[in-house]
């Protein structure tokens, strides 16, 4: 069961050279590659999958496995080397994907919109059932991220009369959604966002999807056209948080394609402010993939486009973005200047106290401070560890720490910026303080269904074990860790 290659795979079998040279370069075993084939597996939701280090000896010596494989590969190569390394790169065949599930370049128009997120989240409801979930899809990066997402800038095409066919149909007809119902779903995706912050991505994810596919049934009803507005509205921060929930547990295509979906969603709601949103978010998952290029790209997309209607708290949230862009390409200077803009910023945003929309209150002063101390941190890295860039981040993540530590909403943040904070005591050759913060951010975990948190206390831990094995508390670090986070299948 552990993904051999279909009827003739083995006929004329030659060595994967391109495979090969990845797998040799990653430093992995193979047993090591065959744990992380099977954990990935889990998270998909495809049990069936039980590799071992002789299917991967098969792999290497040419057998094309089945789907979900070649994409959990492609996604792991990625992880490993801070790119995006596609079925092809690793000498696979992709399965074939049809145009309306695979890519991001996709028609800028309403009905097809609401056709593609309503095929998409359909899709994600069956597929989450038979446990194949996400394997359909590959990352996009680069140009063909870039490029087609510009078009977000270009003004929509007016209807006839300035009115759009299914409102005037619905004018006529009179089949209109009610206020107080809209209101309910506005309501609703309201406290999905909540349940996301305090519990992770994992518990509510197909929720959301299924209430994401009940909107485009909406959608394809006539209705007037302020109410066909706020459905696009409704529609775009549903597919958004998607997409979150679909990068916190770890699966990075369709979050993507979440995200492009949800901005495609914010152009029809002319919503320019959240389509700025969903664009840092897809920064964000650049970032965590190890493409800053594409990060700045799409930060200054969202910039470019928000400019003139964005609040000082949704501009004070691009600038740390950009900030954390610009650390990841080692760019100090730029860095630095962008954590000024967003300081600045966000003050003017607590002095003038406007009303803000519910999806940008998260950024408090308690996400600001984790977001530049995340610059700082990331920059030391950058720069070989430099104990500089350490210092800077401290007292910025040691604030975030503590105001994350007084607010019960946010509990995955509160144990990010644990971790974080046990990261800059590592930078800083500081084992045991280090050890502190990972094991009282392991005890978050258990309540939180993050395999983003997951991930992060593992590579904590790790690096902890690589520069200070011999410290007692990192010795015992490792043995909490197995008590704390087993590796057990993760719920999507």
């Amino acid at each position: 069961m552990g993904g051999n290659g279909g009827p003739g795979a083995n006929a004329e079998k030659r060595p994967n050279e391109l495979l090969n040279s990845w797998f040799v370069r990653s430093g992995w075993s193979k047993g090591e590659l065959a744990r992380q084939v099977n954990r990935r597996a889990r998270q998909l939701g495809a049990n069936h999958i039980s590799t071992d280090t002789s299917r991967v000896r098969r792999w290497l010596d040419g057998e094309n496995p089945r789907e979900p494989i070649p994409r959990i590969l492609s996604e792991l190569f990625s992880e490993r080397f801070g790119c995006v390394v596609a079925v092809e790169d690793l000498g696979l065949r992709a399965a074939h994907q049809s145009p309306s599930v695979s890519g991001v370049d996709l028609p800028w128009t309403g009905p097809g919109t609401v056709a593609l997120i309503s095929e998409f989240s359909r899709s994600d409801l069956m597929l989450a059932r038979r446990g194949f979930l996400g394997t359909s899809l590959a990352l996009s990066a680069g140009p063909a991220l870039i490029e087609p997402l510009q078009r977000w800038l270009v003004p929509a095409p007016a209807s006839p009369h300035g009115e759009p066919e299914a409102s005037r149909s619905g004018a006529r007809r009179g089949n209109r959604l009610s206020g107080p119902e809209l209101e309910l779903l506005e309501s609703t995706t309201v406290m999905f966002r909540q349940w996301d912050a305090q519990c992770g991505g994992g518990l509510r994810r197909k929720a959301v999807v299924g209430q994401l596919h009940e909107v485009t049934d909406l959608l394809q009803e006539p209705q007037p056209a302020p109410t066909t507005k706020r459905l696009f509205k409704v529609a775009a921060e549903l597919a958004e948080l998607a997409g979150w929930m679909s990068y916190d547990v770890g699966l990075q295509p369709t979050a993507q394609k979440y995200f492009v979906l949800a901005l495609h969603a914010a152009k029809e709601a002319g919503d320019k402010p959240f389509g700025s949103f969903v664009l840092s978010s897809m920064s964000r998952q650049m970032i965590h993939l190890g493409r800053p290029d594409d990060a700045l790209e799409l930060i200054h997309l969202a910039q470019y486009g928000s400019r003139d209607c964005a609040s000082p708290r949704t501009q004070a949230m691009l600038y740390a973005m950009e900030a954390r862009a610009y650390a990841n390409m080692g760019q100090p200077g730029k860095c630095k200047r962008a954590v000024r803009m967003a300081e600045d910023t966000f003050a003017d945003a607590v002095e003038f106290d406007e009303p803000e929309p519910d999806w940008i209150r998260f950024f408090s002063e308690a996400e600001l401070n984790a977001e530049n101390a995340h610059s700082y941190r990331d920059l030391a890295y950058v720069a070989g560890r430099s104990p500089a860039y350490a210092s800077l981040a401290e007292p910025l993540m040691a604030k975030a720490v503590e105001l994350f530590g007084q607010d019960t909403e946010h509990q995955r943040s509160y144990a990010l910026n644990l971790i974080g904070m046990s990261t800059v005591h590592l930078l800083r050759r500081e084992p045991e303080e280090s050890a502190v913060l990972a094991e009282k951010a392991m005890t978050i975990a258990k309540k939180v269904r993050s395999e983003r948190v997951n991930t992060r206390i593992r590579k904590t831990v790790d690096t902890a074990v690589r520069d200070f094995g011999d410290v007692a508390e990192v010795v015992d670090l490792t043995e909490q860790l197995a008590v704390h986070l087993p590796e057990t299948a993760e719920a999507v």
